[in-house]
């Protein structure tokens, strides 16, 4: 069993007199940012010039480059997407990782994987939420806060735990609970279920149902409503109150369904592809191939999102929410 932290857990007495600084502006980072800001933690933000350095200025930030922001930092809080870790880490960030300062970050890829190699006198710390950033946002502002995670890669100081437990309380992830993990279990946990269920899956799940369905003749907007659209309607009942309430909201012939045709969709085998996607994150071999992907500047993935673009599923599910936009 995994611990689960809330706020009498954490202090933000340890950030007193400490500056963070946020790399990277996007939706993580403006949202990171802002709850600890308004929590009353000092943040910088350090980024290119670009919109987001500019967004990152009209919010109120002291923003600059990522170089003097990791100079001026106690804490320096990467939130760039993955593929950017590494490079931006050796050639703004790596000098100025001196001893006592806190290398923190909200996914465990770039630390586990050893694309960034800390040194050994400084805090290595994760804090990170379990949800988009707009929803931790908002959760926030309303009072509340969405769960998090933190864990303790390195801790060189004897405080990289109160700081990373301070630093989720900052953005409200202690209201809802924090748990505490490795930077293992994260980081493989996260891809596998990014691969096999929430991203992968789903969304070939989906795309194979709409194809069978208009193969066989069915309107595309049929077919878009009954294995997409109402996607959403069935996970926000299992989110309310898990599968048992969403079968209690559901007709009983649809239940049915779900027990006599499921098993046979979702067949013993897939669990074994399963497991031998589990192991390609664990030995390092699907991080391999993806940082040699991005490093070539991802020929393949732009292909495969220019290809999305162009299914029927796409098209149709534009048509949809074109037809039923408020005029």
């Amino acid at each position: 069993m995994v611990t689960i932290l809330h706020d009498k857990d954490a202090s933000l007495d340890v950030l007193s007199g400490k500056t963070i600084a946020v790399v990277g502006y996007g939706s993580q980072g403006s949202a990171q940012a802002q709850c600890m800001r308004d929590s009353g933690v000092n943040v910088i933000i350090g980024s290119i010039k670009d919109a987001s350095y500019d967004q990152a200025a009209a919010d109120g930030f002291e923003v600059m480059d990522i170089a003097t922001a990791a100079e001026k930092a106690d804490v320096i809080h990467i939130l760039l997407p993955d593929e950017f870790h590494g490079p931006v880490y050796e050639k703004e960030i790596k000098q100025h990782m001196k001893a006592g300062k806190a290398l923190s970050c909200s996914h465990g890829f770039n630390i586990v994987y050893k694309q960034i190699v800390p040194p050994e006198d400084v805090d290595v710390i994760m804090v990170a939420p379990k949800s988009p950033a707009t929803e931790e946002r908002k959760a926030y502002l309303a009072g509340f806060g969405v769960p998090g995670l933190v864990a303790i890669n390195q801790d060189a100081s004897g405080q990289a735990k109160d700081i990373a437990l301070a630093m989720a309380k900052a953005m409200g992830f202690t209201r809802a609970g924090v748990l505490e993990c490795t930077f293992e279990q994260e980081t493989y946990e996260d891809l596998f279920g990014e691969q096999n269920v929430l991203c992968g899956g789903c969304v070939d799940l989906m795309k194979a149902g709409f194809e069978v369905l208009v193969e066989a003749g069915y309107p595309p907007e049929m077919a878009y409503f009954e294995c997409v659209h109402e996607l959403k309607l069935i996970v926000d009942l299992i989110y309310e109150g898990g599968i048992q309430k969403m079968n209690a909201v559901i007709s009983n012939t649809a239940e049915w369904g779900e027990y006599f045709n499921g098993p046979k969709i979702i067949t013993p085998d897939v669990k074994e592809r399963m497991r031998e996607s589990l192991k390609l994150i664990e030995n390092g071999e699907f991080a391999k191939i993806w940082i040699e992907e991005s490093h070539a500047g991802a020929p393949n993935l732009l292909k495969k999102r220019a290809e999305l673009g162009e299914h029927e599923i796409e098209k149709t599910g534009k048509r949809i929410r074109d037809m039923f936009e408020k005029k």
